[in-house]
């Protein structure tokens, strides 16, 4: 008989509605984000979306060379690590293809460590000021602190932590999603029931979402292997 150590492995649930639901709005929803948010930028320069009221170019258009390089790339690898992290929570791909499982990983971290150094560049240079900085300077620090966990946890095999740190860490690369939700939702709330205009509400709404873009996703990710674990507990003979 072969011991294993608990540790190095992970339960496995059969997926439900609610957790295939789950995963095609995260994966649709990350790609939508992913692929539409860094394309004006890709398009444009920032002086020319500064020229047409973009207030996030605009307030970078004349920065020095390092933060508006630390910029393009907070937003091109940013992108990246949100496009392919929901594929990293298929089981399928785990299973049939752990190469591409692991090769793609790689890929994420390293994403994640070039964004999230980006982002404590630009944090301090916040459209939303002192709050900004401590937000989103808050968020870039947890997210590169959380994946190199992940890393770590993964190289000594301890595939249960791995999987648990990874999660966390989506949570934060997920804000990407959560914070134009949040502006969406803000934005229109203002301008529909207060008559705010437009540029107020957003000047408004993007002083909330340094903050509000990732902690409940964090609260939601906690709740989500709090859960697990007491499932795991329960099926334990």
């Amino acid at each position: 008989m072969t011991l294993t150590d608990p540790r190095t492995t992970a339960t496995t649930w059969p997926p439900t509605w609610r957790t295939r639901g789950a995963f095609w709005w995260i994966l649709l929803s990350a790609l939508a984000i992913a692929v539409f948010a860094p394309l004006p930028y890709a398009l444009s320069s920032l002086a020319d979306l500064a020229g047409n009221d973009q207030n996030v170019a605009a307030n970078y258009v004349d920065r020095s060379l390092v933060v508006r390089s630390a910029f393009y790339l907070h937003i091109g690898f940013g992108g990246l690590a949100l496009l392919l992290s929901p594929f990293q929570f298929a089981t399928r791909l785990r299973t049939r293809a752990p190469h591409v499982h692991r090769a793609v990983g790689r890929v994420v971290l390293g994403s994640i460590a070039i964004a999230g150094t980006a982002g404590l560049v630009l944090a301090p240079h916040s459209l939303a000021g002192t709050v900004g900085t401590l937000g989103f300077g808050l968020l870039a620090m947890l997210w590169l602190t959380f994946a190199t966990v992940a890393f770590r946890a993964i190289r000594r095999r301890d595939v249960a932590a791995h999987r648990r740190w990874v999660v966390r860490t989506f949570a934060l690369t997920y804000a990407a999603v959560t914070l134009r939700l949040w502006l969406g939702v803000l934005i229109g709330v203002q301008s529909g029931l207060a008559g705010v205009s437009p540029d107020v509400a957003f000047d408004r709404a993007y002083l909330l979402v340094p903050f509000l873009s990732w902690v409940p996703n964090l609260l939601v990710a906690e709740w989500y292997l709090a859960t697990r674990e007491r499932r795991t507990a329960a099926a334990s003979p």
